[in-house]
């Protein structure tokens, strides 16, 4: 049966739920309040996360239909919230949770703001990094070679008990710094108005590409992509962190070499990604 299907009645109803605003950047919190003192008073909540997910998981048809978790961490990499889309949390692979947060915590960490720019070589309107973007570099022989094991995930976060509390408002990893580097598709950094980056959200639970698009579409619906103008490799200014196939086959064999050094293989019934939503200003 498709996510889609399992997923009608429950987007509709988490649908219901609104995402509130304040100048497109998001300040109701719900009741847990382990994230405050923090920069998640300025990031969606559990529910919000869990609407948006839910609504994006639905929407996107490439990959493998799977349900997904979803994690959203602050500037400081802090787990604000964690969120599953389908019925409960054996719905989704279960070692996908803590891999939306490693996303989450690699777009946040390698990504900035205009504001953090300070010209010279730097980039002059903050650069934006995905997940999906760090994939070829990664690999030996590219420019960030062991990016990958640089900071690793805390395993006394990650795995902190009780399992029931696992994707609820609840969750044990929501407070504290998870850490982690994941190179592919699913983490995107969260900019609010003026191009302001406050966080990230990291989607993990089908193929790599799928992962992309679904935290695209996520992003989108919380309205925290106030990046038009934002530096990116994509080479597409509206969507400056996009995932990029450009990788052929190696002739001496081994990894395939991405032509502009920041591409992602492709998956099982990859998506477009030129029709993901544009960012907005």
């Amino acid at each position: 049966m498709s996510r889609h299907r399992i997923l009608f009645g429950a987007a509709a109803a988490a649908l219901t739920l609104a995402i509130t605003t304040t100048a497109g950047v998001v300040h109701a919190r719900d009741g847990n309040e382990q994230g405050e003192g923090n920069g998640c008073s300025n990031l969606p909540n559990y529910f919000q996360l869990k609407t948006a997910l839910a609504a994006a998981t639905a929407t996107e048809t490439s990959g493998l239909n799977n349900q997904m978790w979803g994690t959203i961490v602050d500037r400081d990499g802090i787990v604000c919230a964690v969120a599953f889309s389908g019925v409960n949390r054996g719905a989704q692979w279960p070692g996908s949770r803590v891999i939306s947060a490693q996303k989450a915590n690699t777009a946040n960490a390698f990504s900035l703001d205009a504001s953090s720019s300070s010209g010279g070589s730097g980039q002059a309107n903050g650069l934006s990094l995905s997940t999906a973007n760090l994939y070829s570099a990664t690999q030996p022989g590219g420019s960030l070679f062991g990016l990958q094991a640089s900071n690793p995930v805390d395993v006394g976060v990650a795995y902190r008990g009780p399992s029931s509390n696992e994707g609820t408002a609840n969750d044990p990893m929501v407070g504290q710094k998870i850490g982690g580097v994941n190179v592919f598709g699913g983490g995107l950094a969260l900019y609010g108005p003026g191009k302001k980056l406050i966080g990230a959200v990291g989607v993990s639970g089908d193929t790599s590409c799928a992962d992309h698009d679904i935290a695209w579409r996520t992003r989108n619906n919380l309205k925290l992509d106030h990046l038009q103008g934002v530096g990116g490799v994509s080479g597409d200014a509206a969507r400056p962190d996009n995932i990029i196939y450009d990788i052929t086959p190696n002739p001496n064999g081994g990894t395939g070499i991405s032509k502009g050094g920041f591409g992602h293989p492709t998956c099982i019934n990859t998506g477009d990604q030129t029709a993901l939503p544009p960012v907005i200003p």
